[in-house]
């Protein structure tokens, strides 16, 4: 697996749509090989999609923390109600919700930037492929898989850059650019309008569609070992995510069980050890990290595992909300994910959550495997993710089953009579990991059990803020004096029309760029 993904970010020409300055839609090769040899076998092309499954785990923009996709899960998926990075007031900015007017902010045009970039790459294999000469199953995957590139790109940039459906005046209020060319416009120029919501929403339901029946028609699959690439599984999850999104409950339900398919849910022993480092069936896709091509400090784990040997993560763990720990049952394993402190230690934590020396020689001697040697301690850090190679290396999931369970089950809440098949999906999802659990609840409450397990079972992967936002709830972070444990500068309450709705603006460089788009 090592050498099939040892290439260079995509070997094609790209349509940058990045967002960075007035000529990045400019087509200019990122490696030697030209787009003419990448497109005359599908061999070549195979490369192509290599390159794009590296573009995940990859640094962009000069800056640390903006990883490819574990730079969305750590800065814009967890910046919600259930998680904090302890000892860093730094972050408040970002995670409190003030930077998302910011047009000019790295950080509102990093995800921009980023998926427009493997959109951009995904349109030359799509628009390419069914001229490369080779078997034409091969064609079908590889566009298949390009085709799953783009409509899950769409489904983040939608979460973040549009409002939230329940605002979008059913679909009609603005989406983002549906880019689904490299060529340029008949002026030639790139400019292009936003589509609503309901074009954009549509759009990645036809290429899902699309990559289901290409996948299906191919009869080829990824190899076993290649977690990090799509296949028909990764196409039917892709649909439910954005399903879940836009609201569309009887799409989630076809869907998400059909992503499911072949991933069973991980057994106690994977969850507990490694089951979001190493890759395992429950995984539908992830991101492939060899310790060969390791972005160092740049990495996803340098920034969310305890044994890391990165400073962010010796000195800033992450730790979970102590109100969303407390509600978790003391029959569920779950709870040894975190660092809990017994009265006597909680009382001891400085402002911070530091513990106090006897705390921390307990902690260091109890998780020993689970923590770098200098590693501050601090109440209720996590030990859910671990590196696999120092400073901060390895792989990580972005869709697994559980999400899939958890997102049929919040659909047919909202569907009504179906709580049943509710209590069957949470007694599923839970019996390997809490024996004494049985779902009994029904109507409202079966509901509120559903995202407390959405909560806690996906902690710190990127959902808490994405979810909160969907949901239309408002995030309140509680300090240790209120009866909560978040740093007095994350200790905020923010409203669902908060901060422009919770959606980041459209960037400024793509608005001097592309006339078609004007700043609100």
């Amino acid at each position: 697996m090592k050498n099939i993904i040892k290439i260079s970010l995509c070997a094609i020409v790209l349509m940058l749509a990045t967002a960075c300055a007035r000529d990045y839609m400019e087509t200019t090769p990122e490696s030697s090989v030209s787009p003419a040899t990448i497109f005359s076998s599908t061999d070549n092309v195979q490369l192509a999609i290599n390159g794009m499954c590296k573009m995940m785990t990859t640094q962009y923009l000069s800056v640390q923390g903006l990883n490819g996709e574990g730079s969305i899960k750590t800065w814009y998926g967890n910046h919600g109600n259930d998680l904090m990075r302890c000892n860093h007031s730094g972050w408040a900015t970002f995670w409190n919700h003030t930077l998302h007017e910011s047009v000019n902010s790295t950080y509102l045009v990093y995800p921009w930037y980023y998926y427009y970039k493997i959109i951009g790459n995904a349109n030359q294999v799509i628009e390419n492929i069914d001229g490369v000469e080779g078997p034409e199953a091969e064609r079908q995957f590889f566009k298949a898989q390009a085709l799953v590139f783009r409509a899950h790109a769409y489904t983040m940039l939608m979460q973040l850059y549009a409002y939230r459906w329940a605002d979008s005046q059913n679909g009609s209020s603005h989406g983002v650019a549906l880019r689904l060319s490299s060529s340029a416009n008949e002026d030639g120029t790139y400019d292009i309008a936003l589509s609503t919501q309901a074009e954009c929403y549509a759009q990645i339901y036809a290429d899902c569609d699309e990559a289901i029946s290409l996948f299906k028609a191919s009869g080829l699959d990824r190899g076993a070992d290649e977690f990090y690439k799509p296949n028909l599984n990764v196409a039917y999850a892709v649909k439910a995510r954005a399903a879940l999104v836009r609201e569309d409950w009887a799409t989630v339900v076809a869907c998400a069980p059909e992503a499911r398919k072949g991933h069973p849910l991980m057994s106690k022993s994977e969850y507990m050890d490694g089951g979001f480092s190493d890759e395992n069936n429950e995984w539908i896709w992830g991101v492939y990290e060899a310790d060969d091509q390791t972005i160092y400090y740049y990495s996803f784990f340098a920034y969310q595992a305890s044994n890391a040997s990165s400073s962010m993560q010796r000195t800033r763990p992450l730790a979970i909300s102590k109100e969303l720990y407390d509600q978790i049952p003391a029959t569920d394993v779950r709870r040894n994910m975190w660092l809990e402190p017994t009265e006597e230690e909680w009382a001891a934590c400085d402002a911070e959550n530091k513990a106090a020396s006897a705390f921390s020689k307990r902690a260091k001697s109890e998780f020993a495997s689970k923590l770098y040697s200098t590693s501050n301690i601090h109440a209720y850090m996590s030990f859910k993710f671990l590196c696999t190679f120092l400073p901060g290396g390895g792989s990580f999931n972005i869709y697994r089953s559980a999400e899939m369970y958890l997102a049929e089950a919040e659909a047919l809440c909202h569907m009504g009579g179906q709580d049943a098949k509710v209590q069957s999906l949470l007694n599923e999802l839970n019996k390997n990991l809490d024996s004494a659990y049985k779902c009994t609840k029904t109507g409202a409450d079966l509901l509120t059990e559903v995202k407390l397990y959405r909560r806690i079972d996906l902690w710190g992967e990127g959902f808490d803020w994405f979810d909160y936002k969907r949901w239309n709830e408002p995030i309140v972070r509680k300090s240790k004096k209120d009866g909560g444990n978040f740093m007095s500068y994350y200790a905020v309450t923010i409203n669902p029309a908060d901060g422009n709705k919770w959606t980041w603006k459209i960037p400024k460089n793509e608005t001097d760029y592309n006339k078609l788009i004007t700043l609100d």
